[in-house]
């Protein structure tokens, strides 16, 4: 009889017949392995794009904020714009990651580390704008309250601009912590894979000492949820305070109570299309179809559906209550939008952020990669055109009509972005030759409830384990392998192995303690058990041969067994007892 029931109805997290090994070497292979095609293409264009806004920015700096198409009328405008869009898709990343984690739902375990990483990395291009924005950058710190050593530098408290600095610096250290820390157990892993020094030695400053001890997965795991805890609450708070910027101020379209939860909902919106984005490119750069699969991507659609709904409620919220409150500046505020000069942005917006995803009811097209990648693109274009329309079309119309003018970006405002845009990409591209893009540990962990191969098993009416001729506990699996080898003449790895280092008889003989070895605890010994090797004399005899079919039928801690030497150390527990 099974150990495990799950309804059918669920589909395998994992495809193909993976073992604890395969996942170690299929994450572990875009930071151990040379860049594909793919990824190469991908970045020269990210690279390109990035040298672009480069260019941009020394010219502005070199030049002045007259190069961008600001005026006194639209003195906010392209540079903001991208700044609320920025952090507003820095939103979903530790979101996605922290109330998953609090829901113990196991389908964030292929997502959740691309989706800290965006968080870090648009937070960077968002504090960018500001910056720039100042026209001298070098001078930044005057906006910071720090002592009167510099001079004078009183900061406003009452004014949102500066609690945006607090609550979104706070955002980007927690995020970072809890990135960090749920990176160690992979660090970990590529530390006792690398065969480099140099490379091993990074990975140990890195992974903090991880060994995975039981008291380090205890210390994990609380501290994850604490983390998690903290960052739900700031993901809240974070586009609260940034749609104070507006809604504090009396400016016809900003002032209004809703722009608290409708800024909230159109982040977590945005932030998810990108997320969604991003999942689809690592999964055909890094080849990780197998554990990025359609499930996950239709999971991702039925979320970004939802959350266009509440986009399109705040939006019929908004032209309601500003037809409600009879007055005639917020009245005309929004007719502008939507029949002024600035029609096909609002249309842009309304088309892409409502519309578009309704497409999702439809199971197919929400099952289809490239629909699902066109929009997850097409929702981060009308989340940027709503936030151009909020800023600008607010601006251009004030209540003097002699000060009524149109705004323009110019070719510096548009190297800007997009140079953002191809750094941000650059980022994530690195990160993902370095740091893996999935948590294997946490991917191994659920792979015997969401894993195709026990998922077969079960459904088949086949237990996870069985028992030998010899009384040796096995997973099926090993068994099932075996079979086939025979069938096709060919010996299995695990039969190799004992054939290698001779087989051990329970009856006849005494089984040694096998935990002396250093690097063989508790768990290696029972699995060591379940594959037959009970002896110190079956240990003394592995060479580099056998230690490779060790790995790969034990999936746990690559290269573990030679680095330890365990036949040399149960050569000297022999002699000992001779």
């Amino acid at each position: 009889m099974a150990s495990h029931y799950e309804a059918p109805i669920r589909k395998p997290l994992v495809l193909g017949d993976k073992g604890y090994h395969d996942v170690s070497v299929d994450i572990a292979a875009p930071v151990e392995g040379r860049a594909n095609r793919q990824w190469w293409i991908v970045f020269s264009i990210a690279l390109a794009a990035l040298l672009w806004g480069i260019g941009a920015i020394v010219y502005t700096i070199s030049t002045g904020i007259g190069t961008w198409g600001l005026n006194k009328t639209v003195n906010w405008a392209w540079d903001i714009t991208n700044f609320v869009w920025w952090v507003g898709i820095g939103h979903a990343g530790t979101l996605i990651s922290a109330v998953l984690l609090l829901f113990r739902q196991k389908w964030r375990m292929a997502i959740n580390r691309s989706a800290e990483a965006m968080t870090i990395f648009s937070v960077i291009q968002a504090g960018l704008f500001p910056i720039i924005h100042m026209g001298r950058p070098w001078l930044a710190y005057w906006v910071v309250p720090i002592p009167n050593q510099f001079g004078s530098l009183w900061v406003n408290f009452n004014s949102p601009l500066l609690w945006d600095v607090f609550a979104i610096s706070t955002y980007l250290s927690v995020s970072l912590v809890f990135w960090w820390t749920g990176l160690l157990p992979d660090f970990g892993m590529i530390r006792d894979r690398a065969v480099k020094p140099f490379q091993k030695k990074i990975y140990s400053l890195v992974s903090f000492g991880w060994t995975g001890r039981a008291k380090d997965w205890q210390r994990f795991e609380e501290v994850s949820l604490v983390l998690a805890g903290l960052a739900t609450p700031l993901v809240l708070s974070v586009h609260t305070i940034v749609s104070f910027d507006f809604a504090t101020s009396v400016i016809p379209g900003w002032h209004t109570t809703i722009f608290p939860p409708y800024f909230v909902a159109g982040a977590i919106f945005s932030g998810f299309a990108m997320v969604q984005t991003l999942l689809l490119i690592m999964r055909k750069v890094c080849n990780l179809e197998a554990y990025i699969t359609v499930q996950h991507i239709e999971l991702m659609n039925i979320v970004i559906m939802i959350t266009g709904s509440i986009v399109g409620c705040a939006y019929i919220t908004e032209l309601f209550i500003a037809w409600y409150s009879g007055v005639e500046y917020e009245q005309y505020a929004f007719l502008n939008r939507a029949t002024g000069p600035y029609w096909w942005a609002y249309l842009l917006m309304m088309s892409c952020n409502v519309l578009s995803p309704q497409i999702m009811w439809f199971k197919k097209i929400r099952t289809s990669i490239m629909v699902s990648f066109v929009i997850s693109i097409v929702v981060n274009v009308g989340m940027w055109f709503e936030r151009f329309v909020i800023i600008v079309t607010s601006l251009h119309r004030d209540y003097l009509p002699s000060s009524w003018t149109m705004f323009s970006p110019t070719f510096v405002d548009i190297g800007i972005f997009i140079g953002t845009i191809g750094f941000f990409f650059v980022l994530f591209l690195l990160y993902a030759r370095t740091f893996p893009v999935i948590a294997q540990a946490e991917v191994k962990s659920i792979l015997k409830s969401s894993g195709e191969r026990y998922k077969k098993l079960r459904a088949e009416g086949k237990p996870l384990y069985a028992v030998t001729k010899n009384g040796i506990i096995r997973e099926t699996f090993i068994e099932s392998e075996e079979e086939e080898s025979a069938t096709v003449g060919q010996p299995s790895p695990a039969f190799n192995l004992l054939d290698s280092i001779g087989k051990f008889d329970l009856e006849s003989q005494k089984p040694d303690d096998l935990k002396k070895v250093k690097g063989i605890g508790p768990l290696m010994e029972k699995t060591l058990n379940k594959l037959g090797i009970f002896s110190f004399l079956q240990v003394s005899k592995m060479t580099q041969n056998e230690y490779n079919l060790l790995d790969s039928l034990t999936g746990a801690f690559p290269g573990r067994a030679q680095r330890d030497d365990w036949a040399g150390q149960a050569r000297l527990f022999l002699n000992r007892d001779k």
